[in-house]
């Protein structure tokens, strides 16, 4: 496949699962209406509070959040990243944060476990500890879809650009970065670390994002973005609400430039 027209969710999250499934629902409909057959939800799309409050209900990979998911994708003909959810694990009282890729016809295709997790203290600004409640991840992860490798990730990985080396390495085309970056750090990082992906990896990079308050002391910079392999910022989301980045994917653009800066042909490893 040589295109693929991808749509990038913004949206925000609460402590209200059923009105974020709702709504996650509602924007993936509204995304596949514009001619989208990849979609992409934000991290923690099925619930995100304050710092410190674990969901309500952690999830098995086939349990009744990505089975209704799983619906809405066979439904609409569209592949559909969960950008992530609170994946439980037996005998454990932490969880993973766990990206779920479906299929056009539902089936699950990959699943990758956050590795990089958020624990920062800066003071007078922010102190989040996702240790906390959550295990890291230990493999990296590349997806084969129709419109070919997708590498996984979630959030903070974005700032370790080893990560998306060794995935580009491995053959992924598209970068997909689901994200709840928080609004101080946003500001003044996120478009810069997206195009930064995109152009040591001439690769795309694909980044929904939560955006707006979420609870007590917990708040989402947005910007949702579809970043090309020259760097260029193809969609965004530029509103603070919820809303939709879509833009064409095209893999022949990608394979040109690659052809005539090929620079992933000159790593050395010294």
């Amino acid at each position: 496949m040589s295109r693929v027209v991808a749509a990038a969710v913004q949206m925000t999250s609460t402590g209200d699962v059923e009105a974020n499934l709702a709504c996650a629902e509602r924007l993936v409909s509204e995304a596949a209406a514009h001619g989208a057959t990849f979609v992409g939800l934000p991290e923690n799309f099925g619930f995100l509070r304050s710092e410190g409050v674990s969901a309500p209900e952690p999830q098995s990979l086939d349990g009744p959040w990505v089975a209704r998911m799983a619906a809405l994708a066979g439904r609409l003909r569209v592949t559909l990243l969960l950008g992530s959810l609170p994946e439980r694990i037996e005998g454990e009282r932490k969880v993973h944060n766990t990206s779920v890729l479906l299929g056009p016809d539902g089936v699950t295709l990959a699943r990758y476990r956050k590795i990089h997790l958020f624990d920062i203290d800066l003071p007078g600004m922010e102190h989040l500890k996702e240790s906390k409640a959550i295990l890291p991840g230990d493999e990296r992860v590349i997806a084969e879809t129709a419109f070919g490798a997708l590498g996984l990730s979630i959030c903070y990985d974005l700032r370790f650009p080893e990560l998306y080396r060794d995935l580009t390495r491995r053959g992924a085309r598209v970068l997909a970065v689901p994200s709840a970056f928080t609004e101080r750090t946003g500001k003044v990082h996120w478009e810069l670390l997206l195009r930064a992906r995109a152009v040591e990896n001439l690769a795309f990079v694909f980044a929904p994002a939560q955006v707006g308050e979420h609870g007590r002391g917990r708040s989402s910079w947005g910007h949702a973005m579809i970043v090309g392999p020259w760097g260029d910022v193809l969609a965004e989301v530029e509103s603070p609400g919820e809303g939709l980045a879509i833009a064409e994917l095209d893999f022949e653009r990608q394979d040109r430039i690659r052809r005539e800066l090929p620079a992933l042909d000159h790593v050395r490893l010294l």
